[in-house]
Protein backbone atom coordinates (compact mmCIF):
# COMPACT_ATOMS: atom_id res chain seq x y z
CA UNK A 1 0.00 0.00 0.00
CA UNK A 2 1.24 3.51 -0.72
CA UNK A 3 0.35 6.98 0.41
CA UNK A 4 -1.95 9.03 -1.77
CA UNK A 5 -0.79 12.48 -2.78
CA UNK A 6 -3.14 14.06 -0.24
CA UNK A 7 -1.91 11.79 2.56
CA UNK A 8 1.69 12.57 1.65
CA UNK A 9 1.05 16.31 1.64
CA UNK A 10 -0.73 16.11 5.01
CA UNK A 11 2.09 14.06 6.50
CA UNK A 12 4.58 16.64 5.25
CA UNK A 13 2.64 19.44 6.91
CA UNK A 14 2.50 17.53 10.18
CA UNK A 15 6.25 16.85 10.07
CA UNK A 16 6.98 20.52 9.44
CA UNK A 17 4.55 21.61 12.16
CA UNK A 18 6.27 19.31 14.63
CA UNK A 19 9.57 20.95 13.82
CA UNK A 20 11.18 18.01 12.09
CA UNK A 21 14.70 19.03 11.13
CA UNK A 22 15.64 15.89 9.21
CA UNK A 23 14.00 14.57 6.08
CA UNK A 24 10.22 14.51 6.72
CA UNK A 25 9.90 10.80 6.02
CA UNK A 26 12.00 7.72 6.51
CA UNK A 27 10.44 6.72 3.19
CA UNK A 28 12.44 9.46 1.48
CA UNK A 29 15.61 7.85 2.75
CA UNK A 30 14.38 4.52 1.44
CA UNK A 31 13.77 6.16 -1.94
CA UNK A 32 17.30 7.61 -1.78
CA UNK A 33 16.06 11.20 -2.03
CA UNK A 34 18.94 13.01 -0.36
CA UNK A 35 18.58 16.46 -1.88
CA UNK A 36 16.33 19.40 -1.05
CA UNK A 37 12.85 18.18 -0.12
CA UNK A 38 10.00 20.06 -1.77
CA UNK A 39 6.63 18.45 -1.02
CA UNK A 40 4.91 19.82 -4.12
CA UNK A 41 7.61 18.50 -6.44
CA UNK A 42 7.75 15.15 -4.67
CA UNK A 43 3.98 14.79 -4.89
CA UNK A 44 4.01 15.64 -8.62
CA UNK A 45 6.61 12.94 -9.35
CA UNK A 46 4.80 10.48 -7.11
CA UNK A 47 1.57 11.21 -8.98
CA UNK A 48 3.20 9.98 -12.19
CA UNK A 49 3.94 6.70 -10.42
CA UNK A 50 0.43 6.48 -8.96
CA UNK A 51 -1.15 7.07 -12.36
CA UNK A 52 1.12 4.46 -13.90
CA UNK A 53 0.20 1.99 -11.15
CA UNK A 54 -3.49 2.70 -11.77
CA UNK A 55 -2.96 1.90 -15.44
CA UNK A 56 -1.15 -1.42 -14.92
CA UNK A 57 -2.36 -2.43 -11.43
CA UNK A 58 1.01 -4.04 -10.67
CA UNK A 59 2.59 -2.99 -7.36
CA UNK A 60 6.07 -3.50 -8.82
CA UNK A 61 5.35 -0.70 -11.31
CA UNK A 62 4.73 1.77 -8.48
CA UNK A 63 7.78 0.58 -6.53
CA UNK A 64 10.16 0.62 -9.47
CA UNK A 65 8.82 3.96 -10.71
CA UNK A 66 9.84 5.58 -7.41
CA UNK A 67 13.08 3.58 -7.08
CA UNK A 68 16.25 5.60 -6.47
CA UNK A 69 14.24 8.80 -6.13
CA UNK A 70 12.48 8.50 -9.48
CA UNK A 71 15.64 7.72 -11.49
CA UNK A 72 14.69 4.15 -12.46
CA UNK A 73 13.98 3.55 -16.13
CA UNK A 74 10.41 2.62 -15.13
CA UNK A 75 9.74 6.28 -14.25
CA UNK A 76 10.72 7.29 -17.77
CA UNK A 77 8.50 4.53 -19.16
CA UNK A 78 5.60 5.78 -17.07
CA UNK A 79 6.13 9.33 -18.34
CA UNK A 80 6.00 8.01 -21.89
CA UNK A 81 2.97 5.74 -21.46
CA UNK A 82 1.05 8.51 -19.68
CA UNK A 83 1.88 10.86 -22.58
CA UNK A 84 3.68 13.32 -20.32
CA UNK A 85 6.86 13.65 -22.38
CA UNK A 86 6.17 17.35 -22.86
CA UNK A 87 6.87 17.72 -19.10
CA UNK A 88 10.09 15.68 -19.03
CA UNK A 89 12.38 18.67 -18.51
CA UNK A 90 10.31 19.79 -15.52
CA UNK A 91 10.46 16.28 -14.08
CA UNK A 92 14.24 16.16 -14.59
CA UNK A 93 14.65 19.39 -12.65
CA UNK A 94 12.47 18.10 -9.82
CA UNK A 95 14.51 14.90 -9.67
CA UNK A 96 17.79 16.85 -9.62
CA UNK A 97 16.56 18.85 -6.63
CA UNK A 98 15.21 15.85 -4.71
CA UNK A 99 17.94 13.36 -5.57
CA UNK A 100 21.12 15.38 -6.10
CA UNK A 101 22.10 12.97 -8.83
CA UNK A 102 21.72 12.67 -12.59
CA UNK A 103 18.04 12.26 -13.50
CA UNK A 104 16.53 10.01 -16.14
CA UNK A 105 17.97 10.40 -19.62
CA UNK A 106 16.14 11.56 -22.72
CA UNK A 107 17.41 8.66 -24.82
Amino acid sequence: MHLSSLQLACATLVAVALGATAQPFDALDALKCKGHFDAAKFVRLDRVCEDCFNLYREPVVYTRCRNDCFTDVVFKGCVEVLLLTDQIETFKEYIRELHWAPPITSD
